[in-house]
């Protein structure tokens, strides 16, 4: 069975991106009459016909529409710390979209590696990500926020913190589960995960705080874009559509 290519189009104004009309007309040697499918990114998958193609523009008519509801239920948002290299916010951000979820932040912490982050790259990972997965929704991508104006902002749902420290030490008397035995399927979940260093002591006090819960993953210790991977694992596996 011949594999559906998609092409992204968030516009759907009848042309291709200029980027996505060069591949379609420059590597795949589409034609005028040919058939192509499209999404959105907004939930919806269209499939048209070519009505005219060159070096820099192909354009399109709708043939059929089909709107996508996601694989998940509620909306699933990570919050992360990026890393000193590039490559392995990378890595997650492509992997995560596969998996599924609704939107990536980044979080400027005390023990960050990274100050800053280029999310124009990453955006176009997800894009990718995407199209190669048939997802029919695209992350929401955010800028880099402090730590303190990120918590501090007002989210729906429920909200956690993934930490390494004692939960006496943070505060005594309440416990931190495993992430995957308090998730609610089909409530909005922010999880957030700190860089290699871990949050500080305050951090993780100034979430709680501020509504959040101790969360952990798991006995092991895992590098900052596992345990974000793992996070959005486990929101994905306790929020599948039956």
């Amino acid at each position: 069975m011949k594999e559906v290519r998609f092409f992204y189009d968030s516009e759907m104004n009848g042309c291709l991106p200029e980027d996505e009309a060069k591949h379609a007309v420059r590597v795949l040697r589409l034609a005028i009459g040919d058939e192509i499918h499209l999404m959105d990114g907004r939930g919806t998958f269209y499939r048209a016909r070519i009505t005219s193609a060159s070096n820099h523009k192909c354009c399109y008519q709708v043939i059929e529409t089909h709107p996508q509801l996601p694989d998940w239920m509620g909306h699933l948002h990570l919050a992360m710390a990026p890393t000193k290299l590039n490559d392995r916010v990378e890595w997650f951000a492509e992997k995560a979209t596969e998996i599924g979820f609704d939107e990536l932040s980044f979080l400027d912490c005390q023990f960050s590696e990274r100050k800053g982050i280029k999310t124009d790259r990453i955006d176009r990972i997800l894009i990718s990500a995407m199209k190669q997965s048939h997802k029919a929704v695209k992350p929401t991508l955010n800028e880099m926020c402090s730590f303190r104006k990120f918590v501090e902002s007002e989210r729906s749902g429920d909200k956690f913190i993934c930490h390494c420290y004692n939960q006496d030490d943070v505060q005594s008397g309440t416990d931190k589960p495993n992430l995957l035995d308090v998730i609610r399927p089909g409530e909005a979940t922010t999880v957030l995960v700190g860089p290699e260093g871990d949050f500080s002591l305050e951090e993780v006090r100034l979430a709680l705080q501020n509504g959040y819960r101790s969360v952990s993953l798991g006995r092991s210790r895992l590098r900052t874009e596992t345990a974000a991977l793992v996070a959005v694992h486990l929101m994905q596996i306790k929020n599948q559509r039956r």
